[in-house]
């Protein structure tokens, strides 16, 4: 019988665990705080912005919205990140992307300090991913994959996985996260060769490709395990990800649903960011509680 891993069950207990630390920080006198950056009404913003305001408030974390047009300069955009690096009552900052095209996105969000960048998007909280050296954050998609593993008890170590996406967003941060779980890993791409018979062979799958009907049947075997990360949109406006589900569900070990699965758990690692940053710690883990 195969598992399906829903983002539900491992969001309740995230949520569980993030309350009481952060009820531990207000015992301090210390409000745990994101500041949201929005330029203009982008309704995948406003829905994002929805979505972390349910989560913080379950979690205990404050949120204090900065909102301006989206003429807005790019020399006030830094100035306002500026600000909000230098504030001490706001431990992490999420930028709403993309930015309005007049803005250096680059610019922008290296502005951000990386132990305020609890979305993990600057260049410097990326390298902390690579090096190892545990600077800033990891992109919340990327950690949701390992959190949402090792929520239902998937072993890791001595694994081998296949990577489908080589995103710097997914797919190259979470195969490094995998590499330092002493996972074997191997990224695969549109150029890869018979990569149906190289993904047969792995224990693990992460489906980051972005595109329907990826990883079918012929990608699978009984005792394998996929976390589908991406979001499609199939021809009746269905949200899908990039696996068969029906060919996986009742065939592969455990696989994540799309929709149901790491979005819900992407959401509950920008809230754990944010906690982190609170407690001040210097020795926080990429990837570990």
């Amino acid at each position: 019988m195969t598992l399906i891993m829903r983002g539900k069950e491992v969001t309740e207990a995230l949520n569980r665990r993030l309350k009481k630390r952060s009820d531990k920080l207000r015992a301090r006198g210390i409000v745990p705080t994101l500041g949201i950056i929005r330029l203009g009404e982008n309704p995948d913003d406003l829905t994002y912005e929805r979505s972390a305001k349910i989560r913080a408030a379950k979690t205990g974390i404050e949120i204090r919205n900065f909102v301006y047009s989206e003429d807005f300069t790019e020399q006030e955009l830094v100035g306002i990140i500026y600000r909000l690096n230098n504030d001490p009552h706001i431990h992490g900052i999420l930028l709403m992307q993309p930015l309005p095209d007049h803005i250096d996105d680059d610019l922008v969000r290296n502005a951000i300090r990386p132990d305020k960048d609890v979305d993990g998007i600057t260049d410097l909280s990326m390298a902390g991913v690579y090096s190892g050296d545990k600077q800033g954050f990891p992109p919340c998609t990327a950690e949701a994959c390992i959190e949402m593993l090792d929520h239902y008890s998937i072993g890791l170590a001595g694994k081998n996985a296949a990577i489908i996406g080589r995103s710097p967003v997914i797919g190259k941060p979470v195969a490094m996260m995998l590499i330092d779980r002493d996972v074997t890993v191997t990224i695969c791409h549109t150029k890869t060769k018979d990569i149906r018979s190289l993904c047969r062979k792995q224990d693990l799958i992460i489906a980051c490709a972005g595109h329907i009907g990826t990883v079918t049947k012929d990608f699978m075997h009984e005792s394998q395990v996929i976390v589908d990360v991406a979001i499609n949109f199939d021809e009746n406006g269905n949200m899908c990800g990039d696996t068969d589900f029906a060919a996986a569900d009742g065939f592969v070990r455990a696989v994540s649903p799309v929709p149901g699965g790491i979005g819900s758990v992407t959401t509950g690692m920008l809230m754990k960011h944010v906690i982190q940053a609170a407690e001040g710690k210097d020795d926080f883990s990429l990837i570990s509680w």
